[in-house]
C-alpha cells in the first residue's frame, strides 16, 4: 500500500528539517521499518515550504500503531520547533488521494 501525505515547515527551517532527518535516529528507523514502513521518501516545495510525504506501507493499522510508540512521540516533540504540529506534537498531516501510479 502507497500513502501520501503533505505537512508544513516554518519560514527558514528548511536546512534544519533536512538535517534532523540525515542525522535519523537508529530507533526510529528501526520503529518505520517494523511497523510496516519502506522506501519512505520527504520532498519539499521551496515556494510553500509544503513538505511532501511517500511511503510504502504493508497494512494501515500496523503503520497506524507506530505513533503510539515511545520513540515516535520523542521524535515528535524534537520536530515540534520547526513544523505545523497538533496539540500533542504530532505534524499537521493532510493525506493525499492517489488518483495514479504506474509501475
Amino acid at each position: 500500500m502507497i500513502k501520501g501525505f503533505k505537512m508544513k515547515l516554518y519560514p527558514g527551517m528548511e536546512a534544519e528539517y533536512e538535517k534532523r532527518h540525515n542525522e535519523l535516529w537508529d530507533e526510529m528507523k528501526d520503529m518505520i521499518h517494523s511497523h510496516g514502513g519502506k522506501n519512505y521518501t520527504i520532498f519539499l516545495d521551496e515556494e510553500t515550504l509544503t513538505l511532501f510525504g511517500y511511503i510504502e506501507i504493508e497494512d494501515e493499522e500496523l503503520w497506524a500503531q507506530g505513533a503510539d510508540t515511545a520513540i515516535n512521540r520523542k521524535w515528535w516533540d524534537f520536530m515540534a520547533d520547526i513544523m505545523e504540529t497538533n496539540p500533542d506534537n504530532s505534524p499537521v498531516s493532510i493525506d493525499l488521494k492517489n488518483v495514479f501510479h504506474l509501475d
